[in-house]
């Protein structure tokens, strides 16, 4: 089962470099290249083994709905010379995540599911079940942790450490607002139901740009729209595409990313069901079917079309 764990190129011009969960970051004078793997992480730890066409996914998942949003905020994407590789603008990064729900899922369910009636400082009403859809969308936001955990934060907590301006806090939580209302309607073109995401925004020139990637299975969660009532009201599990499943795998095995405890085997069936899980995503979302990658040389196949793509520049 071919795939791309990690890529350690050098190329002219290149100023730095950073590896993040997923991306091999490249960065130039004024541009960044990211290069998606196949890795996959889960309770912010990188699983053992990467995933077939999931850095492929991500990569033409996020051009599309960049592509499909730019209407609202100005972003980062300028070119993808190959499937798994986007080029653009570098930006400084604000510190937080912005992440919206609009269903009680996931994190947020889980702690709902303790006791706690407030998230990141905003009120939740009694007597919801996991899953409901809430009475309108909220915003989560975390810290952006380049090691470790992300770690919930409240708005008041933001502006009151200087992390984000007021004047851009309020622009991002427009934009937060903006792109989820644009994400749920073409979701729900395509049968499906944008449950929850997460944003994140840059700054260059005193101009804020939405960056990395958007509406990726990695970033959000979806559920399929058709008999989402009819589950919810017999009590029963939503059928979704989003990387919970990936969540509850190991969760299901005694894995939370907690200390002393070890990520289970993952084992070629695993991994298979993992990546079909991500080509279904992929003809969800954007209504195609991917034109799945050829390994046999992805490595120089990748490194080729950047150099090819700096040359123009």
């Amino acid at each position: 089962m071919k795939s791309l764990k990690e890529t350690n190129y050098n190329f002219p011009g290149q100023t730095n470099f950073y590896r993040g969960k997923v991306r091999d970051i490249y960065y130039f004078d004024k541009k960044m290249v990211m290069v998606a793997s196949d890795r996959i992480s889960a309770f912010d730890v990188v699983l053992p083994r990467a995933i077939p066409f999931k850095g492929q996914v991500l990569n033409q998942v996020a051009q599309k709905n960049l592509e499909a949003t730019r209407d609202i905020c100005p972003n980062w994407l300028e070119a993808s010379p190959d499937p798994n590789v986007a080029v653009g603008l570098m930006c400084d990064p604000f510190p937080v995540e912005m992440v919206i729900r609009g269903y009680l899922a996931g994190h947020a369910w889980r702690e709902y599911k303790e006791g706690k009636r407030s998230l990141c400082g905003v009120a939740l009403p009694e007597g919801l079940k996991e899953n409901d859809k809430l009475p309108q969308p909220i915003i989560t936001p975390t810290t952006k942790a380049h090691e470790g955990h992300d770690e919930d934060i409240s708005k008041e907590e933001i502006l009151k450490s200087g992390l984000v301006s007021q004047e851009d806090y309020e622009q991002l939580e427009k934009y937060t607002f903006a792109l989820f209302e644009r994400g749920t309607e073409l979701a729900k073109e395509r049968g499906l139901i944008l449950v929850d995401t997460k944003y994140e925004f840059g700054k260059l020139n005193n101009e804020i740009y939405l960056i990395d990637e958007v509406h990726t299975p990695d970033s959000s969660r979806y559920f399929y729209l058709e008999g989402y009532a009819d589950r919810q009201n017999n009590g029963e599990s939503q059928k979704q595409l989003s990387k919970e499943f990936v969540r509850q795998w190991l969760i299901a095995n005694g894995f939370q990313g907690k200390d002393g405890q070890s990520v289970p085997e993952m084992t070629d069936e695993v991994v298979k069901s993992i990546s079909d899980r991500y080509l279904e995503l992929f003809e969800k979302v954007t209504g195609e079917v991917l034109n799945k990658q050829d390994y046999s040389n992805v490595d120089t196949r990748i490194e080729n079309k950047i150099l090819e793509y700096i040359k123009t520049q």
